[in-house]
């Protein structure tokens, strides 16, 4: 089973958490046990698993991506200007793979799954897969 989500981005860098959209798709079709692949088709944008419970992880994490991989750097020659969104991603990922039991995402207490814009505002898309 694949499900095709939409979600808009509101800001050049973002972490929303998507883990409720994809626990609901696991309920939906009654997965009890097995697997779920959590897939970004952006390249400037990807899939996480982090905390979930003090949002200044979040801000921290983008504050330190931005310090990482500034947003103008002379050196850079990609012509649409956002190298450093292609960078963030690629350190990011595309995707997660996440246990599914007892009808469960099997995380830490305090993990969350989270899709990560790093060239928005846009309206985006990811995948969730069941294994």
């Amino acid at each position: 089973m694949l499900k095709k989500f939409t979600i808009k981005t509101n800001y050049r860098d973002q972490m929303i958490e998507v883990t409720q959209q994809v626990q609901d798709f696991i309920k939906e079709h009654n997965m009890q046990e097995g697997s779920i692949v959590v897939y970004c088709p952006h390249t400037t944008a990807g899939i996480t698993i982090n905390e979930n419970a003090d949002p200044d992880v979040k801000r921290d994490m983008i504050r330190r991506f931005d310090e990482v991989y500034p947003w103008h750097h002379q050196l850079d020659r990609h012509m649409e200007g956002n190298t450093a969104a292609h960078m963030k991603a690629s350190t990011v990922g595309t995707s997660q793979y996440v246990i599914v039991t007892n009808g469960q995402l099997l995380l830490g207490t305090w993990q969350g799954i989270y899709f990560c814009e790093f060239d928005g505002p846009r309206n985006r898309t990811f995948y969730v897969k069941m294994n």
